[in-house]
């Protein structure tokens, strides 16, 4: 019903953006994924002895492939890693959680740290443009507060926000109202974001105002952050998450005739890594507890593995009390389940699945992303929070009129630019390989329509989001 009426406004950026002759941002720069099985199954398990044998390499081909690797690393910044990994064992073994931890985001060699790791292709696989109708919508819904928060997590090189602005820069009475509020910890990315977002630093006269920087695509503010807590509050906050949770670090359980144990990684005779399970229970076995109590006793009986992200639930606690006390809302776009997940940690370089312990630092870390534990952690954190979804990433985007925008353009375009539109199309909403494809097998777009998933939290005085009427 409101996105129906959003339509029928003349002046509602839904209806302007559709009928817009200008091309997709996005549509041009999909990100290349690739997937041997368009098998939805998690990887199997592969470690169930003790100590664990990892046998990943075997079973990756059921995994989706999200590969940020594309720099090289110096043998010395690996080196340097591994050692500093190892040097954490003094204490005993350490959580999969802290393992991967370090292997993205130590301040000297982590894998997210020192380089662009996403390439120039792009960093996404969603619509910016679609995005930013989304929050343009909710702020709407909002009642057009005069100044808003735009929080996004883990941005990458800053294409979405930029094209997101682009996007949205014929609406100034949204964009004037804007302070945009970038959570990165990597020096390098937070340049290449102040560069794609085309940013400006104004010098003040007057020493009792802070210097600010603007970005020239929309005339808004911009600061970067550390992390989510550090955003002002008091003010109604519109967050996006997009490919951020799967990079945040999980802890791993296996079932075992005492219970469940947590996955240890620690350092063998060979000086090599290796799993092994806990003898007791560890800190982390408290979300598991949590993670449990929100699972059907079905649903568990048949697990002999249970992956747990306390960050993820600890973040989405802090969004839901932000947007419950201050106004706003959240939308996460992830790859994962809605529903408890087993054994999905994957490391991959240069689009292969590699061992999570070859050369750490060298190869992108991710996990799927529990949507259910996070609908969960919302819910508990704030009760004037409600939360919409999951829902595929094909059904939010042709739910805000992704199809009709693709046929507008298709009629004012010429076949390579067409060719570039069907491409970047199917990689959003089609599902497996594009079964129009004639280029090479191994550069056939594949299709994450239903691989990626949508949720939304936002304040229960704001109604329903657009599209999860």
């Amino acid at each position: 019903m409101q996105l129906r009426k959003l339509l029928l406004q003349p002046s509602s950026p839904l209806r302007v953006l559709l009928s817009s002759k200008y091309p997709f941002p996005l549509l041009q720069k999909c990100s290349r994924f690739s997937s041997s099985s368009s098998s939805e199954s998690q990887i199997p398990n592969s470690h169930s002895v003790e100590p664990l044998d990892d046998n990943r390499s075997e079973h990756a081909s059921t995994a989706i492939s999200i590969d940020r690797s594309g720099l090289y690393n110096p043998p010395g910044i690996l080196l340097a890693l591994v050692y500093f990994i190892s040097f954490q064992f003094r204490g005993g073994p350490i959580s999969v959680a802290e393992y991967m931890e370090e292997v993205l985001t130590n301040p000297k060699a982590g894998f997210y740290i020192n380089r662009d790791v996403f390439g120039a292709e792009g960093d996404f696989i969603t619509s910016p443009e679609m995005v930013g109708v989304w929050a343009m919508c909710l702020w709407e819904q909002m009642g057009q507060p005069n100044r808003v928060n735009l929080v996004e997590l883990g941005p990458g090189r800053g294409t979405l926000m930029a094209d997101l602005l682009r996007g949205a820069s014929k609406f100034k009475n949204f964009t004037e109202s804007l302070h945009i509020h970038l959570v990165e910890c990597s020096p390098t990315l937070q340049k290449l974001q102040h560069h794609n977002l085309k940013c400006m630093d104004e010098n003040n006269a007057n020493d009792n105002v802070e210097e600010r920087t603007i970005s020239s695509l929309a005339g808004t503010p911009v600061s970067w952050h550390a992390a989510l807590e550090q955003v002002p509050s008091g003010f109604p906050t519109i967050i996006v998450a997009h490919e951020f949770y799967d990079a945040l670090p999980v802890h791993q359980f296996q079932k075992t005739t005492r219970g469940w144990c947590e996955k240890l990684v620690d350092i063998a005779e060979d000086s090599s890594f290796r799993f092994v399970l806990s003898p007791q229970p560890t800190p982390a076995t408290l979300f598991l507890l949590q993670r449990c109590k929100w699972a059907a006793d079905k649903e568990l009986e048949k697990l002999e593995h249970i992956e747990v992200c306390a960050k993820a639930m600890e973040l989405t606690g802090a969004m839901a009390k932000r947007i419950g006390s201050d106004g706003g809302g959240a939308l996460i776009i992830d790859y994962g389940l809605n529903g408890v997940v087993t054994d999905s940690l994957q490391a991959i370089r240069k689009h292969k699945f590699v061992d999570l312990f070859d050369n750490p630092g060298s190869a992108d870390l991710s996990a799927y992303v529990d949507f259910a534990s996070i609908s969960h952690s919302a819910e508990e954190a704030s009760e004037r929070v409600s939360v919409h979804g999951p829902m595929t990433q094909s059904q939010f985007l042709g739910s805000l009129g992704i199809n009709f925008r693709v046929e507008s353009l298709l009629q004012n375009c010429t076949e390579e630019q067409a060719e570039s539109l069907r491409t970047g199309y199917w990689s959003l909403v089609g599902e497996g390989e594009a079964p129009f494809w004639e280029g090479p097998d191994e550069q056939a777009p594949i299709g994450m329509g239903t691989r990626y998933l949508a949720m939304a939290i936002v304040n229960k005085n704001q109604g329903v989001p657009v599209p999860f009427e």
